[in-house]
Protein backbone atom coordinates (compact mmCIF):
# COMPACT_ATOMS: atom_id res chain seq x y z
CA UNK A 1 0.00 0.00 0.00
CA UNK A 2 1.19 3.60 -0.93
CA UNK A 3 2.46 5.64 2.20
CA UNK A 4 0.93 8.90 2.30
CA UNK A 5 2.53 11.99 3.47
CA UNK A 6 2.70 12.61 7.31
CA UNK A 7 0.57 15.70 6.60
CA UNK A 8 -2.03 14.07 4.57
CA UNK A 9 -2.30 11.07 6.86
CA UNK A 10 -2.58 13.56 10.20
CA UNK A 11 -5.57 15.55 8.18
CA UNK A 12 -7.29 12.48 6.77
CA UNK A 13 -7.11 10.61 10.39
CA UNK A 14 -8.46 13.56 12.00
CA UNK A 15 -11.27 14.17 9.62
CA UNK A 16 -12.12 10.16 10.22
CA UNK A 17 -11.81 11.07 13.70
CA UNK A 18 -14.49 13.77 14.44
CA UNK A 19 -16.81 12.37 11.93
CA UNK A 20 -16.47 9.06 14.35
CA UNK A 21 -17.38 11.67 17.15
CA UNK A 22 -20.40 12.82 15.87
CA UNK A 23 -22.01 9.81 14.52
CA UNK A 24 -21.68 8.47 18.13
CA UNK A 25 -22.94 11.54 19.70
CA UNK A 26 -26.08 11.10 17.45
CA UNK A 27 -27.02 7.39 18.85
CA UNK A 28 -25.64 5.59 21.43
CA UNK A 29 -26.22 1.45 22.34
CA UNK A 30 -30.02 1.09 24.02
CA UNK A 31 -31.39 3.79 21.81
CA UNK A 32 -34.60 2.66 19.25
CA UNK A 33 -34.90 4.92 16.27
CA UNK A 34 -38.82 5.41 15.17
CA UNK A 35 -40.77 7.98 13.08
CA UNK A 36 -41.01 10.36 15.97
CA UNK A 37 -36.63 10.65 16.44
CA UNK A 38 -35.46 9.44 12.88
CA UNK A 39 -33.67 13.14 12.57
CA UNK A 40 -31.03 11.71 14.61
CA UNK A 41 -29.91 8.72 12.39
CA UNK A 42 -30.33 11.30 8.83
CA UNK A 43 -26.51 11.15 8.33
CA UNK A 44 -25.96 7.70 9.77
CA UNK A 45 -27.99 6.24 6.76
CA UNK A 46 -28.38 6.38 3.07
CA UNK A 47 -31.18 8.53 2.05
CA UNK A 48 -33.47 5.92 0.27
CA UNK A 49 -32.51 3.71 3.94
CA UNK A 50 -33.51 6.92 5.98
CA UNK A 51 -36.60 7.45 4.24
CA UNK A 52 -38.15 3.81 5.42
CA UNK A 53 -37.12 4.91 9.25
CA UNK A 54 -38.90 8.04 8.19
CA UNK A 55 -41.36 5.75 6.85
CA UNK A 56 -41.63 3.29 10.43
CA UNK A 57 -38.88 1.14 9.61
CA UNK A 58 -37.63 0.81 13.68
CA UNK A 59 -33.69 0.35 14.58
CA UNK A 60 -32.49 -0.72 17.67
CA UNK A 61 -29.29 0.46 18.79
CA UNK A 62 -26.47 -2.03 19.30
CA UNK A 63 -22.97 -1.60 20.25
CA UNK A 64 -20.78 -2.10 17.44
CA UNK A 65 -19.38 -5.84 17.52
CA UNK A 66 -16.13 -7.01 15.18
CA UNK A 67 -16.34 -9.31 12.70
CA UNK A 68 -13.59 -12.45 11.54
CA UNK A 69 -12.93 -13.98 7.68
CA UNK A 70 -13.55 -17.76 8.33
CA UNK A 71 -10.01 -18.43 8.94
CA UNK A 72 -9.35 -20.93 5.46
CA UNK A 73 -10.54 -17.27 3.17
CA UNK A 74 -7.95 -15.32 5.53
CA UNK A 75 -5.31 -17.99 4.76
CA UNK A 76 -6.00 -18.13 1.16
CA UNK A 77 -6.00 -14.34 1.00
CA UNK A 78 -2.48 -14.54 2.84
CA UNK A 79 -1.55 -16.77 -0.09
CA UNK A 80 -2.90 -15.57 -3.25
CA UNK A 81 -3.44 -11.71 -3.10
CA UNK A 82 0.27 -10.44 -3.40
CA UNK A 83 0.29 -11.76 -7.23
CA UNK A 84 -3.43 -10.18 -8.15
CA UNK A 85 -3.48 -6.84 -10.84
CA UNK A 86 -6.57 -4.79 -11.68
CA UNK A 87 -5.76 -3.85 -15.27
CA UNK A 88 -6.35 -1.35 -16.90
CA UNK A 89 -9.83 -2.43 -18.33
CA UNK A 90 -10.80 -2.80 -14.79
CA UNK A 91 -10.20 -6.88 -15.05
CA UNK A 92 -8.40 -8.80 -13.20
CA UNK A 93 -4.85 -10.47 -13.67
CA UNK A 94 -3.35 -13.64 -11.40
CA UNK A 95 -6.41 -13.79 -8.92
CA UNK A 96 -6.53 -17.55 -7.53
CA UNK A 97 -8.36 -17.42 -4.54
CA UNK A 98 -9.07 -15.47 -1.28
CA UNK A 99 -10.07 -11.47 -1.18
CA UNK A 100 -7.90 -9.71 -3.99
CA UNK A 101 -6.85 -6.50 -2.57
CA UNK A 102 -6.65 -7.11 1.29
CA UNK A 103 -4.85 -3.53 1.65
CA UNK A 104 -6.92 -0.71 -0.06
CA UNK A 105 -5.57 2.82 0.14
CA UNK A 106 -8.78 5.87 -0.08
CA UNK A 107 -5.96 7.83 -2.12
CA UNK A 108 -5.40 5.01 -5.26
CA UNK A 109 -7.46 6.33 -8.34
CA UNK A 110 -7.97 2.44 -8.66
CA UNK A 111 -9.96 1.98 -4.85
CA UNK A 112 -13.11 2.12 -6.05
CA UNK A 113 -12.74 -0.99 -8.69
CA UNK A 114 -10.92 -2.73 -5.92
CA UNK A 115 -13.64 -2.40 -3.61
CA UNK A 116 -16.08 -3.98 -5.92
CA UNK A 117 -14.05 -6.40 -6.72
CA UNK A 118 -13.38 -7.34 -3.09
CA UNK A 119 -16.92 -7.28 -2.34
CA UNK A 120 -17.38 -9.60 -5.67
CA UNK A 121 -14.63 -11.79 -3.84
CA UNK A 122 -16.07 -11.87 -0.40
CA UNK A 123 -15.96 -13.66 2.60
CA UNK A 124 -19.49 -14.74 2.52
CA UNK A 125 -18.77 -18.12 0.62
CA UNK A 126 -16.00 -19.21 -1.60
CA UNK A 127 -17.12 -22.40 -3.10
CA UNK A 128 -20.86 -23.14 -2.93
CA UNK A 129 -24.15 -21.47 -1.14
CA UNK A 130 -27.45 -23.65 -0.90
CA UNK A 131 -29.65 -21.27 0.50
CA UNK A 132 -32.92 -23.48 1.05
CA UNK A 133 -36.48 -21.71 0.45
CA UNK A 134 -36.11 -18.57 0.56
CA UNK A 135 -39.55 -16.64 0.81
CA UNK A 136 -40.17 -13.21 -0.94
CA UNK A 137 -43.40 -10.81 0.06
CA UNK A 138 -44.59 -7.69 -1.79
CA UNK A 139 -46.33 -5.12 -0.38
CA UNK A 140 -48.40 -2.19 -1.17
CA UNK A 141 -48.02 1.75 -0.43
CA UNK A 142 -50.80 1.09 1.96
CA UNK A 143 -50.10 -2.08 3.68
CA UNK A 144 -51.64 -3.39 6.68
CA UNK A 145 -49.44 -6.69 6.81
CA UNK A 146 -51.11 -8.61 4.05
CA UNK A 147 -48.36 -8.75 0.79
CA UNK A 148 -49.99 -8.52 -2.77
CA UNK A 149 -47.95 -11.72 -3.84
CA UNK A 150 -45.92 -14.56 -1.72
CA UNK A 151 -43.02 -16.36 -3.43
CA UNK A 152 -41.22 -19.42 -2.14
CA UNK A 153 -38.48 -21.09 -3.67
CA UNK A 154 -36.66 -24.19 -3.65
CA UNK A 155 -33.38 -23.10 -4.10
CA UNK A 156 -30.97 -19.49 -4.26
CA UNK A 157 -27.58 -21.53 -4.86
CA UNK A 158 -23.98 -20.65 -6.33
CA UNK A 159 -21.36 -22.71 -7.67
CA UNK A 160 -17.96 -21.70 -7.77
CA UNK A 161 -15.55 -22.69 -10.34
CA UNK A 162 -12.84 -20.49 -8.98
CA UNK A 163 -11.70 -19.62 -6.00
CA UNK A 164 -12.64 -22.65 -4.52
CA UNK A 165 -10.64 -22.57 -0.70
CA UNK A 166 -12.88 -25.69 1.56
CA UNK A 167 -14.82 -28.27 -0.84
CA UNK A 168 -12.67 -29.66 -3.73
CA UNK A 169 -11.84 -29.63 -6.30
CA UNK A 170 -9.15 -26.37 -4.94
CA UNK A 171 -8.81 -23.46 -5.77
CA UNK A 172 -9.82 -24.44 -9.32
CA UNK A 173 -12.79 -26.71 -10.83
CA UNK A 174 -11.08 -28.46 -14.14
CA UNK A 175 -14.87 -26.98 -15.32
CA UNK A 176 -13.80 -23.72 -15.48
CA UNK A 177 -11.18 -24.40 -18.41
CA UNK A 178 -13.91 -26.56 -20.08
CA UNK A 179 -16.52 -23.78 -19.90
CA UNK A 180 -15.16 -20.71 -19.28
CA UNK A 181 -17.44 -19.78 -16.35
CA UNK A 182 -16.46 -18.22 -12.93
CA UNK A 183 -19.72 -19.41 -11.38
CA UNK A 184 -23.40 -20.86 -11.99
CA UNK A 185 -26.34 -19.32 -9.98
CA UNK A 186 -29.89 -20.65 -9.53
CA UNK A 187 -33.10 -19.53 -8.38
CA UNK A 188 -35.50 -22.16 -8.65
CA UNK A 189 -38.14 -24.00 -8.61
CA UNK A 190 -41.17 -21.72 -7.62
CA UNK A 191 -43.49 -23.86 -5.34
CA UNK A 192 -46.12 -21.35 -4.71
CA UNK A 193 -48.10 -19.26 -5.74
CA UNK A 194 -49.34 -22.16 -7.36
CA UNK A 195 -49.70 -20.71 -11.23
CA UNK A 196 -45.92 -20.28 -11.07
CA UNK A 197 -44.45 -23.41 -9.74
CA UNK A 198 -42.21 -25.08 -11.20
CA UNK A 199 -40.79 -21.58 -12.14
CA UNK A 200 -36.65 -21.05 -12.31
CA UNK A 201 -33.80 -18.86 -13.68
CA UNK A 202 -29.89 -19.86 -13.95
CA UNK A 203 -27.59 -17.27 -14.43
CA UNK A 204 -23.87 -18.47 -15.57
CA UNK A 205 -20.93 -15.71 -15.17
CA UNK A 206 -18.02 -15.59 -17.39
CA UNK A 207 -13.92 -15.59 -16.78
CA UNK A 208 -13.25 -13.47 -19.63
CA UNK A 209 -14.70 -9.51 -19.19
CA UNK A 210 -15.77 -9.39 -22.72
CA UNK A 211 -18.40 -11.86 -22.26
CA UNK A 212 -22.22 -11.21 -21.24
CA UNK A 213 -23.58 -13.62 -18.50
CA UNK A 214 -25.50 -16.56 -20.32
CA UNK A 215 -29.26 -16.57 -18.66
CA UNK A 216 -31.86 -19.17 -18.93
CA UNK A 217 -35.62 -18.86 -17.79
CA UNK A 218 -37.40 -22.36 -17.37
CA UNK A 219 -41.21 -22.12 -17.55
CA UNK A 220 -43.50 -24.41 -17.06
CA UNK A 221 -46.80 -22.98 -18.77
CA UNK A 222 -44.68 -23.78 -22.02
CA UNK A 223 -42.74 -26.15 -21.24
CA UNK A 224 -39.92 -24.61 -22.71
CA UNK A 225 -36.17 -23.96 -21.72
CA UNK A 226 -35.26 -20.19 -22.97
CA UNK A 227 -32.50 -17.96 -22.99
CA UNK A 228 -33.24 -14.25 -21.84
CA UNK A 229 -31.16 -11.17 -22.20
CA UNK A 230 -28.82 -10.41 -19.07
CA UNK A 231 -29.95 -6.87 -20.18
CA UNK A 232 -33.05 -7.92 -18.36
CA UNK A 233 -31.68 -8.51 -15.06
CA UNK A 234 -31.71 -5.21 -14.04
CA UNK A 235 -35.58 -5.15 -14.21
CA UNK A 236 -37.41 -6.76 -11.26
CA UNK A 237 -38.07 -10.74 -11.96
CA UNK A 238 -41.84 -9.55 -13.19
CA UNK A 239 -40.15 -8.97 -16.34
CA UNK A 240 -38.32 -11.65 -17.26
CA UNK A 241 -39.65 -14.47 -19.47
CA UNK A 242 -42.14 -16.62 -18.10
CA UNK A 243 -42.12 -14.89 -14.12
CA UNK A 244 -46.00 -13.79 -13.77
CA UNK A 245 -46.68 -13.51 -17.65
CA UNK A 246 -43.73 -11.40 -19.02
CA UNK A 247 -43.99 -7.42 -19.59
CA UNK A 248 -40.55 -5.83 -18.71
CA UNK A 249 -39.54 -2.11 -18.97
CA UNK A 250 -38.81 -0.77 -15.92
CA UNK A 251 -42.05 -0.11 -13.78
CA UNK A 252 -44.75 -2.03 -15.88
CA UNK A 253 -42.30 -5.04 -15.66
CA UNK A 254 -41.97 -5.09 -11.80
CA UNK A 255 -45.49 -4.11 -10.62
CA UNK A 256 -47.10 -5.25 -13.66
CA UNK A 257 -50.09 -6.26 -11.62
CA UNK A 258 -51.40 -3.30 -11.05
CA UNK A 259 -51.45 -2.14 -15.11
CA UNK A 260 -52.10 -5.72 -16.77
CA UNK A 261 -48.36 -6.78 -17.57
CA UNK A 262 -48.21 -9.34 -14.32
CA UNK A 263 -50.36 -10.85 -11.87
CA UNK A 264 -47.35 -11.30 -9.37
CA UNK A 265 -46.00 -7.81 -8.07
CA UNK A 266 -42.48 -7.51 -7.72
CA UNK A 267 -39.70 -4.73 -7.22
CA UNK A 268 -36.18 -6.72 -6.29
CA UNK A 269 -34.27 -7.09 -9.66
CA UNK A 270 -31.56 -10.43 -10.27
CA UNK A 271 -28.71 -7.84 -10.60
CA UNK A 272 -30.07 -6.56 -6.53
CA UNK A 273 -29.78 -9.97 -4.82
CA UNK A 274 -27.20 -9.42 -2.15
CA UNK A 275 -27.24 -5.90 -2.98
CA UNK A 276 -25.60 -6.22 -5.97
CA UNK A 277 -25.14 -8.72 -8.06
CA UNK A 278 -24.51 -7.51 -11.77
CA UNK A 279 -21.24 -7.93 -13.41
CA UNK A 280 -18.64 -5.62 -12.31
CA UNK A 281 -16.90 -5.66 -15.52
CA UNK A 282 -20.03 -3.73 -17.00
CA UNK A 283 -19.59 -0.74 -14.28
CA UNK A 284 -17.20 2.66 -13.75
CA UNK A 285 -17.27 2.99 -10.30
CA UNK A 286 -16.10 6.59 -8.21
CA UNK A 287 -15.00 6.50 -4.30
CA UNK A 288 -17.76 8.44 -2.39
CA UNK A 289 -15.30 7.91 0.79
CA UNK A 290 -15.30 6.10 4.15
CA UNK A 291 -17.86 6.90 6.34
CA UNK A 292 -19.40 5.63 10.05
CA UNK A 293 -22.58 4.75 9.18
CA UNK A 294 -25.24 2.50 11.06
CA UNK A 295 -26.07 -1.17 9.13
CA UNK A 296 -27.71 -4.08 10.69
CA UNK A 297 -24.57 -6.86 10.65
CA UNK A 298 -25.71 -8.24 14.05
CA UNK A 299 -29.03 -9.28 13.60
CA UNK A 300 -30.95 -10.70 16.53
CA UNK A 301 -33.63 -12.73 14.41
CA UNK A 302 -34.00 -15.87 11.92
CA UNK A 303 -36.38 -16.00 10.50
CA UNK A 304 -36.63 -12.28 10.03
CA UNK A 305 -39.55 -9.94 11.51
CA UNK A 306 -42.25 -8.59 9.45
CA UNK A 307 -41.91 -4.77 10.88
CA UNK A 308 -45.36 -4.29 12.18
CA UNK A 309 -45.04 -0.12 12.03
CA UNK A 310 -45.04 0.05 8.32
CA UNK A 311 -47.42 -2.89 7.45
CA UNK A 312 -44.74 -5.27 6.75
CA UNK A 313 -42.85 -3.47 3.99
CA UNK A 314 -39.41 -3.52 6.19
CA UNK A 315 -37.75 -5.92 8.39
CA UNK A 316 -38.07 -5.01 11.93
CA UNK A 317 -37.78 -4.28 15.15
CA UNK A 318 -34.08 -6.13 14.52
CA UNK A 319 -30.45 -4.48 15.82
CA UNK A 320 -28.42 -2.01 13.62
CA UNK A 321 -25.11 -0.78 14.56
CA UNK A 322 -22.66 1.63 13.85
CA UNK A 323 -19.90 0.56 11.25
CA UNK A 324 -17.11 1.28 8.81
CA UNK A 325 -18.18 1.68 5.27
CA UNK A 326 -16.84 2.30 2.06
CA UNK A 327 -19.28 4.31 -0.31
CA UNK A 328 -19.05 3.60 -4.35
CA UNK A 329 -21.35 5.06 -6.88
CA UNK A 330 -21.90 2.50 -9.97
CA UNK A 331 -22.62 3.72 -13.41
CA UNK A 332 -23.32 1.43 -15.73
CA UNK A 333 -21.01 1.72 -19.17
CA UNK A 334 -22.15 3.41 -22.13
CA UNK A 335 -23.80 1.38 -24.61
CA UNK A 336 -25.05 -1.55 -22.27
CA UNK A 337 -28.39 0.28 -21.14
CA UNK A 338 -29.88 -0.90 -18.16
CA UNK A 339 -33.41 -0.12 -16.25
CA UNK A 340 -30.83 1.26 -12.88
CA UNK A 341 -28.16 3.34 -14.56
CA UNK A 342 -26.82 4.42 -11.00
CA UNK A 343 -26.34 3.08 -7.95
CA UNK A 344 -24.56 4.12 -4.88
CA UNK A 345 -23.44 1.17 -2.98
CA UNK A 346 -22.32 0.98 0.82
CA UNK A 347 -20.10 -2.14 2.07
CA UNK A 348 -19.68 -3.10 5.30
CA UNK A 349 -15.22 -2.72 5.35
CA UNK A 350 -14.85 -5.96 7.83
CA UNK A 351 -17.33 -8.12 6.17
CA UNK A 352 -17.24 -6.38 2.38
CA UNK A 353 -20.87 -6.84 2.08
CA UNK A 354 -23.64 -4.43 0.64
CA UNK A 355 -25.89 -3.10 3.81
CA UNK A 356 -27.34 -0.83 1.53
CA UNK A 357 -27.73 0.23 -1.92
CA UNK A 358 -29.69 3.48 -3.44
CA UNK A 359 -30.37 3.24 -6.74
CA UNK A 360 -31.40 5.91 -9.73
CA UNK A 361 -33.10 6.47 -12.76
CA UNK A 362 -32.56 8.36 -16.02
CA UNK A 363 -33.17 11.73 -14.99
CA UNK A 364 -30.56 11.19 -11.88
CA UNK A 365 -33.15 10.82 -9.18
CA UNK A 366 -33.71 8.75 -5.86
CA UNK A 367 -35.80 5.66 -7.23
CA UNK A 368 -35.34 2.93 -4.93
CA UNK A 369 -33.16 1.62 -1.96
CA UNK A 370 -32.33 -1.64 -0.61
CA UNK A 371 -31.55 -2.41 3.37
CA UNK A 372 -29.45 -5.98 4.20
CA UNK A 373 -29.76 -7.56 7.10
CA UNK A 374 -27.12 -9.63 8.27
CA UNK A 375 -26.23 -11.78 10.93
CA UNK A 376 -22.76 -13.24 12.19
CA UNK A 377 -22.63 -16.96 14.14
CA UNK A 378 -21.91 -19.97 13.57
CA UNK A 379 -25.03 -21.39 12.50
CA UNK A 380 -27.79 -19.89 10.73
CA UNK A 381 -30.44 -20.48 13.04
CA UNK A 382 -30.15 -21.49 17.22
CA UNK A 383 -31.74 -24.98 16.77
CA UNK A 384 -29.48 -25.85 13.91
CA UNK A 385 -28.65 -29.57 13.96
CA UNK A 386 -26.60 -29.42 10.40
CA UNK A 387 -25.19 -26.35 9.40
CA UNK A 388 -23.04 -25.50 12.37
CA UNK A 389 -19.74 -24.47 11.37
CA UNK A 390 -16.77 -24.73 13.41
CA UNK A 391 -16.26 -20.71 13.00
CA UNK A 392 -18.39 -17.86 13.06
CA UNK A 393 -19.71 -17.34 9.25
CA UNK A 394 -21.50 -13.84 8.10
CA UNK A 395 -25.45 -14.97 6.70
CA UNK A 396 -27.91 -12.63 5.02
CA UNK A 397 -30.81 -13.38 6.77
CA UNK A 398 -33.28 -10.27 4.79
CA UNK A 399 -33.26 -8.05 2.48
CA UNK A 400 -35.28 -5.22 1.69
CA UNK A 401 -35.85 -3.47 -1.69
CA UNK A 402 -38.40 -0.47 -1.81
CA UNK A 403 -39.62 1.97 -4.71
CA UNK A 404 -39.39 5.27 -3.23
CA UNK A 405 -41.20 6.70 -6.30
CA UNK A 406 -44.66 4.21 -5.20
CA UNK A 407 -44.78 3.01 -2.17
CA UNK A 408 -44.28 -0.68 -3.29
CA UNK A 409 -41.65 -2.89 -1.38
CA UNK A 410 -40.60 -6.65 -1.53
CA UNK A 411 -38.88 -8.08 1.16
CA UNK A 412 -37.05 -11.28 1.13
CA UNK A 413 -36.82 -13.73 4.05
CA UNK A 414 -33.91 -16.14 4.29
CA UNK A 415 -35.59 -18.24 5.92
CA UNK A 416 -38.90 -17.68 5.78
CA UNK A 417 -41.52 -18.64 8.39
CA UNK A 418 -43.03 -21.01 6.73
CA UNK A 419 -39.92 -22.69 5.16
CA UNK A 420 -39.45 -26.54 5.21
CA UNK A 421 -35.96 -26.55 6.08
CA UNK A 422 -35.44 -23.73 8.93
CA UNK A 423 -31.24 -24.13 8.95
CA UNK A 424 -31.84 -23.06 4.73
CA UNK A 425 -28.11 -21.93 4.37
CA UNK A 426 -25.61 -24.06 3.45
CA UNK A 427 -22.07 -22.66 3.13
CA UNK A 428 -19.11 -24.44 1.42
CA UNK A 429 -20.23 -27.49 2.58
CA UNK A 430 -20.76 -29.01 -1.03
CA UNK A 431 -24.11 -29.38 -1.45
CA UNK A 432 -24.25 -28.49 -5.05
CA UNK A 433 -22.36 -28.34 -7.90
CA UNK A 434 -22.06 -27.74 -11.55
CA UNK A 435 -24.74 -30.41 -12.80
CA UNK A 436 -27.76 -29.10 -10.34
CA UNK A 437 -27.03 -25.81 -11.59
CA UNK A 438 -26.75 -26.46 -15.19
CA UNK A 439 -29.85 -24.95 -17.66
CA UNK A 440 -31.64 -28.37 -18.02
CA UNK A 441 -31.85 -29.04 -14.33
CA UNK A 442 -34.45 -26.07 -14.71
CA UNK A 443 -36.81 -29.04 -16.56
CA UNK A 444 -36.35 -31.68 -14.51
CA UNK A 445 -37.02 -29.50 -11.03
CA UNK A 446 -39.63 -27.61 -12.79
CA UNK A 447 -41.80 -31.11 -13.82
Amino acid sequence: MRLLPLRILAGTLMMMLCWTARAQAAVKPGDVITQENANKVAELLSPGNYKLVRDGMQLRIVPTDKLEWPPPFKTATEKYSPQVQLMPDGSLRGYVAGQPFPLVDPNDPQMATKVMWNYSFRPLYSDDIDMRFPEVATFGPRAMGWPLSYYTVGHFAFYNNIGRIEVPPIPTDPDALKSGLRYRFGFFPFLEPTALRGLGMTRERYIDATREDNVWVYSPGTRKLRRESAGLLADSTGALGGFGGGGGGGFGGGMGGLSGATAYPNTLDPDSYFGFSAKVEDYTYRFLGEREMLASVHAEHSPAPQCPFDGGKTICPEDWELRHLYVVEANVKRGLGSTIPKRILYIDSEGWFVTASDQYDRQGKLWKTIATFNTYRDRPVPDARIAIYPYKRMFQIGLVDEDLTTGYSSVVYMPGKTARDRECWYIDMGTVDNTFLAPQALESAGH
